[in-house]
């Protein structure tokens, strides 16, 4: 099983800060120990261009990404501190989807173990959020019409404000969000099909709604290939989250989301989007699981997709 990492490309943050950096080597690292991943099939990409993240987000924005010239307000916004390290990092987690999507497109799945980074829009970097590289990985294969249609399945507990806002006016992409009905953002950019859950909503619950919405979504969409936001901040035990989700509840998640679009022939790109548990090995647990969850798919057969269908 090969996966995209950028846990190497670290950034200064100050003490206490609550954004777990430390997640994405312990989860590397707990991959390669427990042997799903060997250390010679993780990859870890150069930085993607500035002309493929320009197919997406409006060049006064990333000018002032680029310089550090983000104004106190927008980098409150995005809850990061600026530097040079950050701006790399996250051109280094666009560039791990955007290979975890042609791995996908070639197997069927593929994996960023980053990602996600679903509150970033054409015009604002916000909520940790600097790139969006759901978006521009779709846009960069579109270019090189290896895809046309697209459906992103996000089970972030947060609305993917940013993802709705690039593809609101895209007829050939799909955008659902699965989220808390009462958490961040406050103010919403409407998705294709928006999921309000209320607090606590379980595990149970939860399946079924998530069941409902594919069965809304993969008809719309048709799509030729599926990035799926496999969040760990649902969990019940997470700082930012609401929703009550045990780890065996997400795992479930995991399966309806790999297997339903399985069997739809949708070759799937994964990505991790949010996870702020108080211990982080407990969002490495979920991670990880993801992780396997995509393992044991690769290699079963699936239905045949036909691109543009």
């Amino acid at each position: 099983m090969r996966v995209f990492s950028h846990d190497t490309a670290t950034f200064p943050l100050p003490p206490g800060h609550r954004f777990p950096l430390a997640k994405y080597r312990l989860l590397r690292e707990r991959l390669e120990r427990d042997g799903l991943v060997a250390p010679r099939d993780v990859r870890f990409p150069a930085p993607v261009g500035w002309t493929e993240l320009a197919r997406v987000h409006d060049a006064a924005l990333l000018h002032r990404v680029r310089t550090g010239a983000l104004s106190p307000r927008e980098q409150r916004g995005l809850g990061l501190p600026w530097s040079p390290q950050l701006v790399e990092r996250g051109r280094r987690s666009v560039a791990g989807t955007v290979g975890a999507a042609r791995d996908a497109l070639a197997r069927g799945l593929g994996m960023n173990l980053g990602g996600g980074t679903h509150h970033a829009g054409r015009d604002f970097a916000r909520g940790y959020c600097l790139f969006n590289d759901v978006v521009v990985a779709a846009q960069a294969l579109r270019a090189e019409r290896l895809i046309r249609r697209v459906l992103v399945v996000d089970c972030d507990v947060h609305q993917g404000d940013g993802t709705a806002q690039l593809l609101r006016a895209d007829r050939e992409a799909f955008a659902l969000s699965l989220h808390g009905e009462r958490n961040y953002p406050f103010k919403r950019i409407p998705s294709d099909l928006d999921v309000d859950l209320p607090s606590g909503t379980g595990d149970d619950a939860y399946l079924v709604a998530l069941g409902r919405a594919l069965d809304a979504a993969l008809p719309a969409a048709r799509a030729d290939l599926a990035f799926f936001l496999a969040a760990a901040d649902p969990w019940e035990g997470d700082r930012l989250g609401r929703l009550s989700l045990t780890k065996s509840g997400l795992s479930a998640r995991d399966a309806l989301v790999l297997d339903r679009l399985r069997d739809e022939g949708v070759p799937v790109c994964v990505v991790l989007a949010g996870g702020y548990a108080e211990d982080v090995n407990d969002t490495v647990d979920i991670n990880a699981a993801t992780a396997r969850a995509v393992k044991q798919r690769l290699g079963e057969p699936r239905a045949a997709v036909t691109v543009g269908r």
